[in-house]
C-alpha cells in the first residue's frame, strides 16, 4: 500500500532553498516582534489577544517566564493557549508572543539512554524541582562520527549520511531530512562532533546531528506493510497465549493493584526489540525513580552494556504540569519514528494513557467545550485512534524496514472496564492484556485474564513459529486456552455443588488448569531464572504440562479415583520454571513427572484393569515426545 498523501513532503530544489529559508526566517522575525499580550488565565488555559499570524499548534511563549505553550483555538483576535507550564504568576497584560513554528522533538543520538520530561528537556543535572521556561537545547557532549558518502553524491530524504557510535551498540544513523535532496557537499569528517555541528550540506542546506520534527505530525514513509513477526516479550502469558507483532498495538487495562506497572516494565526490560521509549505519563515520581534505578543496574543480554543505554525515558510524573502530559505520547511516538527510520524495531511503553486522557477532559471543561461520557472530550476516541495508528512496520524512504509496537496501559477508576478510554482502546489495538484483580488478589501475576484477554494477530504469528521451525506454536496455544475455560466453567460449577459431585475425568480437568496456570503462566519478576522466558523454554514448559495433564487424564480413563491423582505430587513439573533454566533441563522434569505418574498407574489400577492401566500409560508417550519435540524446535 502507497503512502498516505498526508505524509508526502515536497523535494526542494537547490534554487529555491535560499529563497524559502529567507523567507521563513523574515516571517518569523515579524511575528517575534509582534508583543500581544494575555488577556485571561484558567489554570494552564490562557487566552491572548492582538496575536497576529498565529496559525493552530503554534508555539506561544508567555509573559517574561517565556512559559511555553499551544495555540489550540482561535476565535477573531483571541487565541485559546495550552500552556505546558505551571501558570502561577502569570496575569492579564503579561506579554505573548509566537514563534511561528509548531511543538517539535530534538532528536538526536543524545536520546538514547537519556530521562526527560514531556516536552523532550533533558532531565540530567536538573534540580529536584524544576523551574518554569527552560527550553530544548542541543546535546553538549561529543559523537564519534564517520561519514559514509563523499562530496558530489545526490541523495533523497532519509538516506544516511554517516553513523555515529553509541554506547548501547545501536547502529545510529544521521539521516537527510524527509522531504530535501539533492547533491552532498562539505561532509565533515570522521571523528568527534558536537551535538549542533552540522555534517553535511545537502541541495546547499545545513544538515545537522540533531534536528527537530513536529512532535504531532506522523515522520513519512514510503510503504505500509503487514505485521508478520511477534514482538517477544519474555512473559509467558503473552508470547504463548496473547502475542504482539512487531509494528502492532495493544492495551493493558486494569485497575489498582494488579500489576500494569510491573508488567510494562517487564516488557520494557526483556523485550526483543532494538529501542524503548518509556512514557511516565501522570504516574507516581516513585515508580519512575525505581524503574530507572533498576534499567541502570540491568545487563542487556544482546549487547552486554547496560540496558538503559538502549533506552528512552520520558518522565511526565504526576507532579509535572499537567498539559506536558498531552504532548509527552507524541513526543514518545516522534522519538521511536525517528530510530524506525534507521531501519530499527521500536516500542513505544505509554502508562498510562488514563492519565493523558484526564488531561484532555480537564482542560476540555475549562474550555467550556461540551462534554461526552463521563465529561470526556467528543475528541477522545478520534484522538486515541491518532495515536496508535503511529505504530506500524514500514518501509523507510531509503528502502529499508523499520516498526514502531505501542502499547498503552489503562487505569479505569475504580476498575470499570466499560468507562470511555478502555471503550474506545478496544476499538484501535490489536491486542488486548486485560488484568484481572482476582488473580493480582491471590498473587498470581501476571495478573492477565485468559478470559478477557485476546489476540487478533495469533493465525499470522503462528504461520511466522511454523516458518522457524515450530508448528505445534498454535496448537499448544489452542489446548491451552481450551483448557484454561473448561477448568473455568467446571470450577464454578465444583463452587455450587462441590469437587466430589463432579466425575473423575471434570475433577482432573479442574486440575489441569490449575497446573497450567501455576506451571506455565506465572513468572515471577524477581526470579533470576524466570523473570524473563525465551520462546524455546516457553514451548517445553507449555508441553511438559500439557503432557502431565494429558496422562492424568489418561488414568482417569483407566479407572484412578481422581483424589489418588490430585494427591499426586506435581511439585517436579510445577518448580521448572524456577528451577530449570533451560529447554532441556524442563524436559528432564517432564520425564521424571509422567515416570511418576507410571508408577501410579500400576500400582492405584484396579483389578483386571493393569492392562488398560498399563496401555493408557503407553499411549501418552508419543503425545509427550510430541511435547518435547516441539519445545525442542522452538
Amino acid at each position: 500500500m502507497s503512502e498516505l498523501e498526508g505524509h508526502k513532503a515536497p523535494r526542494r530544489r537547490a534554487g529555491d532553498t535560499a529563497v524559502s529559508e529567507q523567507a521563513a526566517r523574515a516571517a518569523q522575525e515579524a511575528r517575534k516582534a509582534q508583543v500581544a499580550r494575555v488577556a485571561r488565565v484558567n489554570g494552564p488555559l490562557v487566552e491572548v489577544t492582538g496575536l497576529a499570524g498565529v496559525a493552530m499548534y503554534d508555539i506561544v511563549e508567555l509573559g517574561a517566564r517565556r512559559l511555553p505553550g499551544e495555540a489550540v483555538a482561535i476565535r477573531g483576535d483571541v487565541t485559546t493557549i495550552q500552556a505546558y507550564e505551571y501558570t502561577g504568576g502569570l496575569a492579564p497584560g503579561h506579554p505573548a508572543r509566537g514563534l511561528g513554528e509548531p511543538l517539535s522533538a530534538l532528536l538526536g543520538p543524545h536520546l538514547l539512554g537519556g530521562v526527560f520530561d514531556g516536552l523532550l528537556r533533558p532531565l540530567a543535572g536538573a534540580p529536584a524541582w524544576l523551574e518554569p521556561g527552560q527550553s530544548q537545547a542541543a546535546a553538549s557532549r561529543e559523537f564519534d562520527f564517520t561519514p559514509t558518502v563523499t562530496d558530489g553524491v545526490t541523495v533523497g530524504g532519509g538516506a544516511c549520511l554517516g553513523t555515529v557510535a553509541t554506547v548501547g551498540g545501536i547502529g545510529y544513523r544521521v539521516l537527510v531530512p524527509p522531504g530535501l535532496g539533492g547533491e552532498v557537499a562539505r561532509v565533515r569528517p570522521a571523528g568527534p562532533v558536537p551535538g549542533d555541528a552540522t555534517i553535511a550540506t545537502v541541495a546547499g542546506a545545513p544538515v545537522p546531528l540533531t534536528s527537530a520534527w513536529p512532535v504531532r505530525r506522523p515522520r513519512p514513509y514510503r510503504e505500509r506493510k503487514d505485521a508478520d513477526a511477534p514482538l517477544i516479550t519474555g512473559q509467558r502469558v503473552i508470547d504463548a497465549l496473547f502475542p504482539v507483532t512487531r509494528g502492532g498495538t495493544s492495551a493493558v487495562p486494569g485497575g489498582f493493584g494488579t500489576g500494569k506497572t510491573v508488567l510494562l516494565q517487564q516488557v520494557t526490560k526483556w523485550c526483543d526489540a532494538d529501542v524503548i521509549v518509556y512514557v511516565g505519563c501522570g504516574e507516581r515520581g516513585n515508580e519512575l525513580a525505581d524503574m530507572l534505578g533498576e534499567l541502570a543496574e540491568l545487563s542487556d543480554p544482546r549487547t552486554g552494556g547496560r540496558l538503559a543505554e538502549r533506552t528512552v525515558v520520558i518522565a511526565n510524573t504526576s507532579n509535572m504540569p499537567m498539559m506536558a502530559r498531552e504532548a509527552s505520547i507524541y513526543s514518545a511516538a516522534t522519538v521511536a519514528e525517528h530510530f524506525r527510520d534507521m531501519g530499527l524495531d521500536a516500542v513505544v511503553i505509554a502508562d498510562s494513557t488514563s492519565r493523558w486522557a484526564e488531561a484532555l477532559r480537564e482542560f476540555a471543561s475549562r474550555s467550556g467545550e461540551l462534554p461526552a461520557e463521563e465529561g470526556y472530550p467528543a475528541s477522545l476516541s478520534s484522538a486515541l485512534a491518532a495515536f496508535y495508528e503511529r505504530a506500524g512496520r514500514v518501509v523507510t524512504s531509503e528502502g529499508r524496514e523499520g516498526s514502531v509496537t505501542i502499547i498503552g496501559a489503562i487505569s479505569p477508576a475504580g476498575g470499570d472496564m466499560t468507562e470511555p478510554v478502555t471503550t474506545y482502546t478496544q476499538r484501535f489495538v490489536r491486542c488486548l492484556w486485560s488484568l484481572d484483580r482476582d488473580l493480582a488478589y491471590a498473587r498470581h501475576y501476571p495478573a492477565v485474564s485468559w478470559s478477557g484477554s485476546f489476540s487478533r494477530d495469533d493465525a499470522v504469528i503462528a504461520a511466522w513459529y511454523a516458518a522457524q521451525g515450530d508448528p505445534g506454536w498454535a496448537g499448544r496455544r489452542s489446548r491451552l486456552a481450551a483448557l484454561l475455560a473448561e477448568a473455568d466453567r467446571l470450577s464454578s460449577l465444583a463452587e455450587l455443588m462441590g469437587a466430589g459431585a463432579l466425575p473423575t475425568a471434570e475433577r482432573v480437568t479442574i486440575l489441569a488448569g490449575r497446573l497450567i496456570r501455576e506451571g506455565v503462566l506465572q513468572q515471577s519478576a524477581l526470579s533470576v531464572t524466570d523473570a524473563s522466558c525465551d520462546s524455546a523454554r516457553a514451548a517445553a514448559l507449555a508441553g511438559a504440562v500439557l503432557a502431565t495433564a494429558e496422562r492424568c487424564q489418561e488414568l482417569a480413563r483407566g479407572g484412578i479415583p481422581a483424589a489418588t491423582i490430585e494427591d499426586q505430587d506435581f511439585s517436579p513439573i510445577l518448580r521448572a520454571r524456577e528451577e530449570a533454566g533451560t529447554p532441556d533441563a524442563v524436559a528432564s522434569r517432564e520425564r521424571m513427572m509422567l515416570a511418576s505418574l507410571d508408577e501410579l498407574g500400576r500400582a492405584g489400577a484396579p483389578d483386571g484393569a493393569e492392562a488398560a492401566a498399563d496401555g493408557a500409560a503407553g499411549a501418552p508417550e508419543g503425545i509427550a515426545a510430541q511435547h518435547h519435540q516441539e519445545g525442542a524446535a522452538a
